[in-house]
């Protein structure tokens, strides 16, 4: 296909500062976005939560009682309730608007004659974009140049098939009304539309419309909307909040009823059963998971990978293998000439600042010949700046055959002043078919090939042919190709690959790689990378084998070598059809559906293709293989400390619960009313949230086994072991409520004995939950900034209550003395050190729990390892 030229005013494309003032002029070339939330609708949203409606159906009822203060104070904690968490979600908001950002589609334009990558909202009409196979395109366009390109337009126009592109004529920017004609759809257009995909090919175009002025934004779609699915804790959540909010609900009902017909006073009764409604509902659940989530994100944002599904959060700590690519994820994709081979058998190492001349340099040149003649691979790269005295001025590029599944070779065609050539590159099986070499040029070839790929070197093989110009076959395959040599590019190894593998091999995740080079070449990387050493499986064995047969092998296989894109898909449903949870790196279009149907898809950032990135639950902002391994760190600690927070949830809920009916139960007067139970709630939402979010992982974190992904996060062990330190606290409580009643303490004392009481066990509640494994000394002194300032606010609150008159009044607290305040300390520590004692027994009795046939996974609070019933 002829290519033809820029001229040299386009060639620049726009300055920065004409670019400016037209993106000012214009606006950004987005649309607009559904499902932003104002602060009015987070506002109504945050007014559904029940314990809002129970804090102001407490006030209300305080105000029936002729009790302002009261009802004023309940009234104030639901307004700070709710500017708090209003305040969160704008927040929230306001992330997850950088993370679109972060996530949008990318563009490659030309601004002062130089390339640039830009956000996509970035580019404005006139610019010059340079397309790529894999790229979305950023706005609706006019090709100035077409090598083989072609475009799905299948979101604008339903057809599946993508279409092929041509330059008509002299490319013109602005043609008036012309261009208001033309339409998606159809062969040989020289127009590209935004959100259409670049399947094939490479070119250069002129933007005509952006955003809302674009096709895409003509007929009212937007592509910023991606559905996500919502992670299953969500789901398992709501459940067990609509359970609790159920039973709560029907206590407090009963509760008034009871109360009502009993003693006669209704209004104490709706007050006793909010008190009991509040202190039952564990409205802490999706908060939790809602601040854990969102901070994870950043977390893990901060260690450069971005997290596009929040699902892929819980499921990190789950992984069980890692299929993963080498060029730039392993390696840093800096690719330079390394090794060079003729047919006569000459070879020549070349070094960082080595001359490369002879005819070790016309092999440079051809190589680079058959490259594209604006490079963006690194190894077109590093044959473009290796071939001594480049230029290609003085020919034109007249047709291109492109690099395709069933030939793993490209080829370009010169016409130098009428003396045309074909130059190809390619796989060294692929260029020896072409030059359709006898079997002893085959050997020698190969055995080169074989010692390069021993060094971890990536091997092209070149040839050249003399076509006839003007009358292309459909296929390389037609021309007379003779071998020119070898050429073998070296990319190193990353530096912090070696310990992130070591660290998958302890946590028990399983490395594998995936990858097009060849066979020797993969093995030798594997191996410096400290991949596990296995059997190598290339595609085409791959393609011999069935289903079962790829089963057996997956057991022992640790790298894939020549393998297609398409076959990646295959690998990953094979290792899921396996029982393994996959995480899969992946950067090509053809990698989208391995990337979708793999657990965990992690794109890459940098060199990955927009649609792999829309695919993809993960983003390597870095391409970095170190960032997934953290990312696994970060997921397992988010985990953990979800259900550290659940578990303190569930246990903190017991005794505030039971010291809301016992009164109740024994005829007493009511011992908490809304107000105090509102107080508690002060306490435990900071708690849940920061303090535990803030936890950092368990020592052997990153040592232990992936956890079962179907294990609930409710699960029987932890229900037990939560209702085990609630009961024990409520028990405590109960025996001091009971028998200081019977001596005769007043109740106003007595309420503000349970009440501190109550704090100082709360204090231990969170400590025991602090860590699952590890020491009471190494849980009390590890370092954890939310605690310290949670602990802090408590201590200041409980001093104002002890030393303000007008609180003791408020709270109807009497006087306590110093004595009691001891006690009320003193059975906090007591139940801290019991807690902590009833870890080894509660570790025995919750392994009997587990169900036989389920696979032995590690409970919080032990290190016990797994062998899953699949493996």
């Amino acid at each position: 296909m002829a290519v033809a030229a820029i001229d040299a005013g386009k060639s620049v494309g726009l300055t920065a500062v004409a670019a400016t003032a037209r993106l000012a002029a214009d606006g950004p070339n987005e649309l607009p976005r559904a499902g932003n939330r104002s602060i009015l609708r987070i506002a109504v949203e945050v007014l559904r939560e029940p314990m809002l409606a129970l804090l102001l159906a407490g006030g209300v009822a305080y105000l029936l009682l002729g009790d302002r203060v009261e009802a004023l104070i309940l009234l104030s904690f639901a307004m700070f309730s709710i500017t708090v968490t209003v305040i969160q979600e704008t927040r929230t908001e306001h992330v997850l608007e950088a993370l679109h950002s972060l996530s949008a589609p990318r563009a490659l334009v030309i601004r002062d004659g130089a390339r640039r990558r830009i956000a996509g909202r970035e580019v404005v009409q006139g610019d010059l974009i340079v397309l790529e196979q894999g790229d979305r395109v950023a706005a609706d366009a006019r090709l100035i140049t077409a090598a083989d390109l072609q475009t799905d337009e299948s979101l604008l126009t339903g057809e599946s098939l993508p279409v092929g592109k041509a330059v008509v004529g002299q490319a013109v920017a602005n043609k008036g009304a012309a261009d208001a004609a033309h339409r998606p759809g159809g062969e040989g257009q020289p127009f590209v539309y935004s959100g259409s995909l670049v399947a094939r090919g490479s070119g250069i175009a002129q933007v005509l419309a952006t955003g809302p002025r674009s096709e895409i934004g003509r007929i009212g779609q937007s592509l910023a909307t991606l559905d996500t699915e919502a992670p299953r804790l969500h789901a398992e959540v709501t459940r067990i909040v609509m359970i609790c909010a159920t039973a709560g609900g029907a206590v407090a009902l009963t509760v008034v009823v009871l109360f009502g017909l009993v003693r006669g006073s209704w209004i104490e009764a709706v007050l006793a059963g909010i008190a009991i409604g509040m202190a039952l509902l564990p409205e802490e659940f999706p908060v939790v998971l809602t601040v854990f989530l969102a901070m994870g994100s950043w977390r893990i944002g901060k260690v450069g990978v971005l997290t596009r599904r929040a699902a892929a959060i819980e499921t990190l700590g789950s992984a069980t293998v890692l299929c993963t690519d080498k060029t730039g994820t392993l390696t840093e994709n800096r690719m330079s000439v390394a090794d060079l081979w003729l047919p006569s058998g000459e070879t020549m190492y070349v070094a960082s600042d080595g001359t490369i001349a002879g005819g070790f340099g016309e092999l440079v040149r051809i190589a680079a010949l058959a490259s594209a003649p604006e490079p963006s691979d690194p190894m077109e790269i590093a044959l473009h700046t290796a071939a001594p005295g480049f230029d290609q001025s003085g020919a034109t590029l007249v047709h291109a055959y492109a690099l395709r599944p069933e030939l793993l070779a490209m080829a370009n065609a010169w016409d130098d002043h009428g003396l045309v050539t074909l130059s190809a590159k390619g796989a060294p099986e692929a260029i020896a078919g072409l030059c359709h070499l006898a079997a002893d040029a085959l050997a020698r070839m190969t055995a080169a090939v074989d010692m390069m790929a021993l060094r971890g070197i990536r091997v092209l093989a070149v040839a050249t042919a003399t076509p006839h110009a003007g009358n292309w076959a459909a296929s390389q395959r037609d021309y007379a190709f003779a071998l020119t040599g070898l050429v073998g590019l070296a990319d190193p190894l990353r530096a912090s690959v070696p310990d992130a593998v070591a660290q998958c091999r302890s946590a028990g995740i399983r490395v594998v790689m995936i990858t097009g080079d060849y066979a020797e070449t993969a093995k030798s990387i594997a191996t410096e990378a400290g991949i596990a050493d296995g059997d190598v499986v290339t595609g085409a064995d791959l393609e011999a084998m069935d289903d079962a047969q790829l089963a057996k092998h997956l057991k022992t296989v640790t790298v894939f070598a020549r393998i297609m894109p398409e076959q990646k898909l295959r690998i990953v449903q094979a290792f899921k059809a396996n029982g393994e949870v996959v995480a899969m790196t992946g950067d090509g279009v053809n990698d989208a559906p391995s990337l979708k149907a793999a657990h965990i898809g992690i794109a890459m950032g940098k060199r990955g293709t927009d649609v792999a990135r829309e695919a993809a639950a993960m983003v390597l902002l870095d391409d970095d293989f170190g960032a997934i391994v953290q990312s696994v760190r970060l997921g397992r600690r988010i985990y953990d400390n979800i259900r550290k927070a659940m578990a303190f949830i569930f246990a903190v809920h017991v005794p505030i619960a039971g010291l809301a009916l016992l009164p109740l139960v024994f005829d007493m007067p009511i011992l908490f009313g809304p107000i105090h139970i509102a107080l508690l709630e002060m306490v435990i939402d900071p708690v849940c949230a920061l303090v535990f979010e803030a936890e950092r992982e368990e020592p052997e974190s990153m040592t232990r086994a992936p956890r079962d992904p179907a294990e609930p996060l409710f699960a029987l062990p932890m229900i037990v072991w939560s209702v085990l330190q609630g009961g024990l606290a409520f028990a405590m409580l109960a025996a001091v409520f009971l028998i200081e009643s019977r001596a005769g303490m007043a109740e106003a004392e007595l309420r503000a004995l349970i009440f501190f009481a109550l704090i100082t066990q709360i204090v231990a509640l969170i400590l025991v939950n602090r860590s699952f494994g590890t020491s009471l000394g190494a849980a009390l002194f590890r370092q954890n900034t939310a605690l310290c300032y949670v602990l802090a606010a408590i201590a200041v609150v409980a001093a104002l209550i002890l030393l303000a008159p007008w609180a003791q009044a408020l709270l109807l607290f009497g006087a306590i003395a110093w004595s009691d305040m001891a006690l009320a300390a003193g059975l906090g520590v007591v139940l801290l050190f019991l807690l902590e004692a009833c870890k080894p027994l509660v570790r025995h009795f919750t392994a009997r729990l587990r169900p036989a046939g389920f696979s032995v996974w590690s409970h919080p609070t032990s290190k016990v390892s797994y062998t899953a019933h699949n493996r």
